[in-house]
């Protein structure tokens, strides 16, 4: 990590950011809407977080999710949620779909990817899930640019 100031691009650009805190909002509404677990909805933001290496989002959503309830194994394991019993079958099929929107980079979203998670997923918490990972995705950018600072 850099000692060097980084212009923090939210506070430089407030509007933009509001605009993104909006459109958060928006998402988390549809998610709701869509039927999507609230606790799942922490797991997505704290796995891509996760993928992108976000330490300050991940502190945010872990504890988030903890005071919402979820488990201290689930979160623990969450990396690894393919080879444990912790999770439902939407669970895994919305994780797919987060980490295939996040890896996007690594050759886009698999048809192979997609279609397990629209097998599972109603179309609304497909494009739910999508829209809460795009914004996840835009938020960790915007810490790790910015270099938000996260612990002593």
């Amino acid at each position: 990590m850099t000692t060097a100031q980084r212009v923090n691009i939210g506070k430089r650009h407030p509007a933009a950011y509001r605009a993104l805190i909006a459109l958060s909002a928006e998402v988390e509404q549809a998610a709701a809407a869509a039927g999507l677990d609230p606790l799942l909805v922490e797991l997505l933001k704290i796995r891509t977080s996760q993928i992108n290496g976000c330490a300050f989002c991940l502190r945010m959503h872990t504890r988030d999710a903890l005071k919402k309830g979820e488990s201290p194994d689930r979160i623990a394991v969450l990396p690894g949620w393919e080879e444990t019993g912790y999770f439902s079958e939407t669970d895994r099929a919305a994780l797919r779909l987060a980490e295939a929107i996040t890896y996007v980079s690594d050759g886009h979203v698999s048809d192979e990817d997609y279609n397990v998670a629209a097998a599972v997923l109603t179309p609304d918490q497909v494009s739910a899930v999508a829209w809460l990972v795009t914004v996840m995705n835009a938020f960790n950018r915007v810490a790790i640019t910015s270099r938000y600072p996260v612990g002593g």
